[in-house]
């Protein structure tokens, strides 16, 4: 266990008559100087944290996996055109934009090659959570998920090998494959669970869905938060990743939703898209980082993964309030007209039975 050295002066006639002015916990003290232990407490919380957010990420995907039909989520592997231009989007538009993003704005080489890190990473699993709020296509949404992070296993050196090379030895950057491994274990297995569970009891699975997206909007605040917490101490860096953090985001979407539409999608299939596109998954971007960069170098560049994490969030939240209230304006607007054809109905019902002498068919009743 590492330990530091704690200095702090003691009068030797008090530390006489008192024996106990040396820290209960110190495992060393001579004269003046006392050997405390390491706090391992923010390290402790990040574990706890970890585990905790892993369970609820579990059960959020189980419970996303209660909303897809076994015939639909097939027909989008048979037919994979959504999947497709979902994977244009993810490497093509994201890797592009985080080069050209790193040229117009001249960071550093460092920062440059984090931005890129950023935009060669998967499609998040937040995604799901929020394309189920905006009544998107599910099935889709998932299956984009799944085949982004099995295709990041080969996508992601391609084009870190491409677009890194004017700063930077490509091979310097470790791509954590056992990290990629596991987030596709932990998207398939409880997403395969949910999906047998809608097969088998449709009834049970729409209160479990209803639950989870539920616990799964609590969830991505909980991560914004406790990311902003462990790693408070590490928010000062150039205010040029601030801008990128801001606009990489919200290009995401924009351009997934255009670049969607224009293939031909329908609208809820392109909000689809767009969430996919713009919603990365920041935990394997940090990871790379980590194992890829010198303490010296992370003090660079270290937060602009959480950065991203908070402004996609927030431009999602943004779309999930715009499409609200989109939705209820369209119901409200369509339960007028069709209340003032009721009107003219009865009306023109009303006059015609005047000049009929009173008849009503049974069919305008």
């Amino acid at each position: 266990m590492q330990t530091y050295l704690l200095s702090q002066q003691f009068d030797t006639g008090s530390l006489a008559e008192n024996s106990t002015a040396c820290p209960a916990n110190a495992t060393i003290c001579e004269g003046a100087s006392c050997v405390l232990p390491e706090d391992n407490f923010n390290e402790t919380l990040s574990i706890i944290l970890s585990t905790v957010l892993t369970i609820m990420l579990a059960l959020v995907m189980f419970s996303m996996g209660c909303n897809v039909e076994v015939k639909k989520f097939w027909g989008h592997i048979k037919k994979p055109w959504g999947i497709f231009v979902g994977f244009l989007c993810q490497f093509g538009i994201m890797p592009l934009t985080a080069f050209l993003l790193s040229l117009v704005f001249n960071v550093l080489p460092i920062q440059a090659v984090v931005v890129l890190i950023m935009g060669c990473c998967p499609g998040g699993t937040a995604s799901n959570v929020i394309a189920y709020w905006v009544d998107g296509d599910m099935d889709l949404s998932i299956s984009m998920t799944t085949c982004s992070t099995l295709f990041a296993m080969g996508m992601m050196p391609l084009c870190l090998f491409v677009y890194t090379k004017i700063w930077t030895d490509s091979n310097a950057i470790v791509l954590p494959y056992d990290s990629i491994g596991i987030s596709l274990v932990a998207l398939i297995i409880p997403v395969s669970f949910g999906i047998y569970v809608n097969h088998r009891w449709p009834s049970k699975a729409k209160i479990i869905l209803k639950i989870g997206s539920i616990v799964g909007a609590i969830l991505i605040v909980l991560i914004a938060v406790v990311g902003g917490i462990l790693y408070k101490g590490s928010w000062t860096i150039s205010p040029k990743l601030w801008i990128i953090g801001t606009i990489f985001p919200a290009a995401g979407y924009s351009l997934g939703f255009f670049l969607a539409r224009v293939a031909g999608l329908s609208w809820h299939r392109c909000r689809t898209v767009s969430l996919e596109t713009g919603m990365q998954n920041t935990q394997l971007c940090s990871t790379i980082v980590q194992l890829s960069f010198t303490p010296e170098q992370l003090e660079l560049m270290f937060t602009f993964p959480l950065i991203y994490s908070i402004f996609q969030l927030l431009f999602a939240l943004l779309i999930l309030g715009g499409y609200r209230v989109y939705r209820r304006h369209r119901v409200k607007t369509k339960t007028d007209v069709e209340k003032t054809e009721e009107k003219e109905d009865s009306k023109s019902t009303s006059s015609h039975a005047k000049i009929n002498g009173g008849f009503v068919s049974n069919e305008t009743k």
